[in-house]
C-alpha cells in the first residue's frame, strides 16, 4: 500500500469521526450496562456490555492507525504494530459474534417465550462472550504469525525495519495468510451474518403477528433488526469480501484499506444497537440531554425576574420527569 495525500486525509477523517462520536456514546453505554448488571443482570445486558467493551478496545487502538496515516508511514515502535493490529481485528470479529448472539437472544425471546424465560441465565451470556473473545483472538493471532514468520527471501526487509504496518507480504507469507483470510470470511463473517438474518427475519415476522404489541415497541424492534443488519452490510461486508477476492486472485487487494475504513464505523453504529436494545440506555440518554435544559430553568428562577409560579412549575415538572425516568 502506498500512502497518498488523499488516502491520508480520508483515513484521518473517518477515524477521527469514529473516535469523536464513538468514545462518548460507548462510555455512556458502558456506565449504563455496568449499572444494569450490578442491579439485575440479564443475558442481553451481559452481551451488550461485552460489545461495548469490545468497541472501546477498538477505539483505544484507533489512534495508532491515525498516527500512521498522519506520518504516512509507521513511525512508532514496531512492537506496537502487531499488538495494535491484533486487538484491532479481534475487536471487529468479536463484534460480529456478539451482534449475532444478541439476534439469537431476541429471536428465542419471542419464538419460545416461556421455555426461554425458564432457561435463560446471565452466566450463559458470560460464557458465550468469553468463547467469542477466545475464537476471535485465536484467528487474529495470524497478525503475530505474519509479523515474526521467518521467510527465506533475503531481499525482503526485516520486520522491525519496515515503514508500513501489516501490509507487505512475501509469497511464502501469502501461502499462510490467504487460507486464513478465507476462513475469516466463512467462519467469522458469513456464518454469523446468515444466522443474524434468519433470527431477525423470524423476529420481525413473529412480532408482526402478535396483536398486543405496542406500535412503539414494534418500531424499536424493527429498528434493532435493521440497525444490526446495517452494521453487517456497511461495516463488515466490504472488508470480508476483500478476503474472498484476495484468495481467488492470490494477492492482497490494494483497496482493502478502503474496505477496512467501513469497519471502523462499527464503533459508531453499535450505539444504535444499544439504543434500540436497552430502555435503561434510552432513559440515561434522555436524562443527559435534559440536563442542560434543567440547568437553564434553574438559572432562570435564580437570576431572572420571571413569574415565580411558572419557575416553580417548571422545576417540579422537571423533577417529576426525572423520577419517572429513573
Amino acid at each position: 500500500m502506498l500512502w497518498t495525500e488523499e488516502l491520508r486525509s480520508l483515513v484521518l477523517t473517518v477515524d477521527g469521526i469514529t473516535l469523536i462520536a464513538g468514545v462518548p456514546a460507548n462510555l455512556l453505554a458502558l456506565y449504563t450496562f455496568i449499572q444494569k448488571v450490578k442491579q439485575r443482570a440479564t443475558p442481553i445486558d451481559v452481551l451488550l456490555l461485552s460489545l461495548t467493551i469490545s468497541d472501546l478496545i477498538f477505539l483505544f487502538f484507533l489512534p495508532f492507525r491515525m498516527k500512521e496515516a498522519a506520518d504516512m508511514k509507521w513511525t512508532i515502535s514496531y512492537f506496537l504494530c502487531p499488538l495494535s493490529g491484533f486487538f484491532f481485528y479481534s475487536s471487529i470479529y468479536n463484534s460480529t459474534f456478539l451482534l449475532t448472539a444478541i439476534s439469537v437472544e431476541r429471536y428465542l425471546g419471542v419464538a419460545f417465550p416461556i421455555k426461554y424465560k425458564l432457561k435463560r441465565h446471565p452466566r450463559y451470556a458470560v460464557i458465550a462472550s468469553i468463547i467469542f473473545a477466545i475464537v476471535s483472538m485465536a484467528h487474529c493471532s495470524i497478525v503475530y504469525i505474519m509479523q515474526y514468520y521467518r521467510h527465506t527471501n533475503d531481499s525482503l526487509s526485516d520486520p522491525f525495519e519496515k515503514e508500513v504496518c501489516y501490509e507487505e507480504f512475501s509469497k511464502e507469507q501469502l501461502t499462510i495468510l490467504m487460507p486464513v483470510r478465507l476462513e475469516l470470511f466463512t467462519v467469522l463473517f458469513c456464518t454469523p451474518f446468515l444466522i443474524c438474518c434468519f433470527c431477525y427475519i423470524k423476529f420481525i415476522y413473529i412480532l408482526s403477528r402478535l396483536p398486543n404489541i405496542k406500535p412503539k415497541k414494534r418500531s424499536r424492534a424493527i429498528g434493532l433488526a435493521l440497525a444490526t443488519l446495517l452494521v453487517f452490510i456497511i461495516c463488515f461486508a466490504p472488508y470480508n469480501i476483500s478476503h474472498v477476492v484476495g484468495f481467488i486472485g492470490w494477492y492482497s487487494p490494494e483497496w482493502r484499506v478502503y474496505a477496512l475504513l467501513t469497519s471502523t464505523f462499527n464503533a459508531c453504529l453499535d450505539p444504535l444497537i444499544f439504543y434500540f436494545s436497552s430502555s435503561a440506555l434510552r432513559a440515561n440518554l434522555k436524562q443527559l440531554l435534559r440536563g442542560p435544559t434543567k440547568r437553564r430553568h434553574t438559572s432562570c428562577c435564580r437570576f431572572i425576574k420571571c413569574p415565580q409560579i411558572n419557575c416553580t412549575a417548571t422545576e417540579e415538572s422537571t423533577q417529576s420527569s426525572n423520577d419517572t425516568t429513573t
